[in-house]
């Protein structure tokens, strides 16, 4: 939820100009300070940056940010596996392959139901010994390159409304299976369907995101806290699974702008007050999928969302039931309106503990959270102060 001033708001970012006020009361009451969950040399991905908020040194404990998002899906994995990321995206339908351009990297924000019909299409033309595809969530699915290597591919959020020939694999095997996933997808009964609704078409795959397979030392071993994951994404779940915390999954939850909020919120309160969990990490997508999209007023309308209907429910509930606490608030990684991708740029925090209360007025937004002068520049370490106190 991140970013850079913006001259449509008057020189104000999402967050400033976001109506915030539980997230402001918590900043009045704790700590604001900024951290740099993205090392120097890493791309500024959300697979990088939750593992730095999570606690885990991304230079450590990285390998692809896809066998992340298999461990989520259940996907078997062997160390000679090579792990994509595979986007159903909108490209546009009248030029040759290499001259379409990229109109949507989550076409449309797919339901994860149209998507594995179209993902059953692939299959049948795909699957082989020597790759395997699996459905993931919305747009998000996972492919296996059995005894592959590691390739770096373009991601497709960061080249939207570009023409994609510059950006697509130099690799024969992966172009053709992504121009032959067009003339599979484009008119295939549900993309006709999308588009007489006025939905986006799902109509070609795009791979990128490659690893091995993930090892992530155990959530419980490494803290002593029991520990659970609240997240509509595949990597997030993936990544719990990888660290041996628990995956509560929320109906309704979408990943999108109209996500079930309060249903997110009741599963960490019942979690911690119920269930005896220590630690619960609640992730919400939608702040992120609208910088990419560039709406502004989305992008604002997602944070008071998290604001009003993560943050407050939870908050009243912990203050209802007596028990100290410490919440911890920020984003993994800014998504800028301008470029409309993630940059490495530290995120603000806030660290609110319920024992030890200051009294002031603050604002939870970059520029006050830079001010205080609190930085954090291995910010994987944040997490270690939030737990310790």
């Amino acid at each position: 939820m991140a970013g850079e001033p913006l001259a449509a708001l008057g020189g104000k970012t999402t967050l400033e100009a976001a109506a915030t006020p539980n997230m402001d009361a918590l900043a009045s009451m704790g700590v604001m300070g900024l951290a740099k969950m993205v090392p120097e040399g890493m791309k500024p991905g959300s697979d990088v940056a939750n593992l730095a908020v999570l606690g885990y040194d991304p230079k450590r404990n990285y390998s692809g940010r896809s066998p992340l998002e298999a461990l989520s899906v259940g996907v078997a994995m062997e160390p000679s596996d090579i792990i994509f990321r595979c986007n159903l995206v909108t490209l546009s339908e009248d030029e040759p392959y290499d001259r379409k351009t990229i109109i949507d990297h989550s076409s449309g924000e797919i339901s994860s139901e149209d998507a594995d019909i179209l993902m059953d299409a692939i299959r049948e033309a795909f699957n082989n010994e020597q790759f395997q595809f699996y459905s993931g969530t919305s747009y998000r699915h996972i492919t296996v390159w059995k005894n592959g290597k590691v390739l770096d591919f373009e991601q497709p959020h960061d080249h939207l409304g570009e023409v994609i020939g510059p950006y697509l694999p130099k690799e024969t095997v992966f172009r053709e299976m992504m121009e032959k996933s067009f003339e599979i997808l484009n008119n295939h009964p549900l993309n006709i369907q999308r588009a007489a609704e006025g939905k986006n078409k799902a109509n070609s795959l795009w791979f990128w995101g490659a690893g091995t397979k993930p090892s992530l030392s155990d959530f419980e071993e490494k803290t002593g806290l029991k520990g659970t994951m609240i997240s509509a994404v595949d990597l997030l779940k993936g990544i719990a699974v990888g660290a041996g915390m628990e995956v509560v999954c929320v109906e309704g939850a979408t990943g999108s702008l109209h996500t079930n909020y309060e249903g997110k919120a009741a599963a960490a309160v019942k979690a911690v007050l119920k269930d005896g969990k220590d630690f619960v990490y609640v992730h919400v997508e939608a702040p992120d999928e609208m910088g990419h999209q560039g709406s502004i007023t989305d992008k604002v309308q997602a944070i008071e969302y998290l604001d009003s209907r993560i943050i407050a429910p939870i908050k009243a509930a912990m203050d209802e039931s007596g028990e100290e606490y410490r919440m911890l608030v920020l984003p993994d990684h800014p998504t800028p309106i301008r470029i409309r991708t993630h940059s490495s740029d530290p995120v603000p925090y806030v660290l609110y503990d319920s024992r030890r209360q200051s009294r002031k007025t603050a604002h939870y937004s970059e520029a006050e959270a830079a001010a205080t002068g609190e930085y954090t520049a291995d910010g994987y370490k944040l997490m270690e102060r939030f737990l310790k106190g």
